[in-house]
């Protein structure tokens, strides 16, 4: 599909516009390393790298969780500008398609994307959630909206539904067993897997020292799974 370079540099300025004053994580930088390792994934699985590109600038320009929870506000807001630059309508409805469904919607929620260009975006998006930069992310987002960085006597869940999952409002150490320690085994390509390991694996080192030190276990060190 063709996508031109200059639609290309139209949209990184106005996703820098847009998310320019965001502190939660979903800044611009966000957008571009999503951006930078889709590409990478796209030309490992051989995707259109144009379409892919295009869908991980826009991927979060209008996120549900900073919308009113409404998951249409995004592709919404993509297939506006899009249009408004006369983006030929067959790219226009792939790239609102994979801005559709680029998000993790709850533990119980299958999220497969249908077409290789759309794994590649989500693939993309869920290793800037996990790992060093993730944990970073994770952290920021839970003190954008005032939640708690742990509390013991708030039990993880498992969302059976998107609107569970929207409702929550739990501590950041939970976001770790509801979302982020899921994405390893729910990468859609082979790169995506592969990239998935170490970062998932990093985690799990995050989170054992994380909890020998809330405990004051030293010397010991306590399960990922406590």
């Amino acid at each position: 599909m063709l996508v031109t370079a200059e639609i290309i540099s139209l949209t990184v300025d106005h996703i820098r516009n847009v998310l320019a004053n965001d502190s939660s994580g979903h800044d611009w930088w966000h957008i571009d390393r999503v951006r930078r390792t889709a590409l990478e994934i796209a030309r490992q699985e051989q995707a259109d790298l144009g379409v892919v590109e295009l869908a991980a600038l826009l991927h979060d320009i209008a996120d549900w969780k900073f919308h009113g929870g409404d998951e249409h506000a995004g592709p919404r807001a993509a297939r506006e500008w899009l249009e408004r630059n006369h983006v030929d309508p067959t790219v226009v409805d792939a790239v609102c398609g994979i801005v559709a469904g680029v998000s993790f919607k709850g533990a119980g929620v299958a999220t497969e994307m249908p077409t290789l260009e759309g794994k590649c975006v989500q693939d993309g998006d869920r290793l800037d959630a996990i790992g060093a930069i993730g944990i970073a992310r994770a952290f920021a987002f839970g003190g954008h909206f005032g939640r708690p960085m742990h509390d013991p006597e708030t039990p993880h869940q498992l969302h059976e539904s998107f609107a569970a999952y929207k409702a929550k409002h739990s501590p950041t150490i939970n976001h770790f067993y509801e979302k982020l320690l899921l994405l390893k085994d729910r990468m859609q390509t082979s790169t995506g897997r592969r990239l998935a390991a170490q970062r998932h694996a990093f985690m799990e080192a995050y989170l054992k020292q994380f909890f020998s030190e809330w405990n004051a276990d030293f010397g010991r060190q306590s399960p990922v799974n406590a």
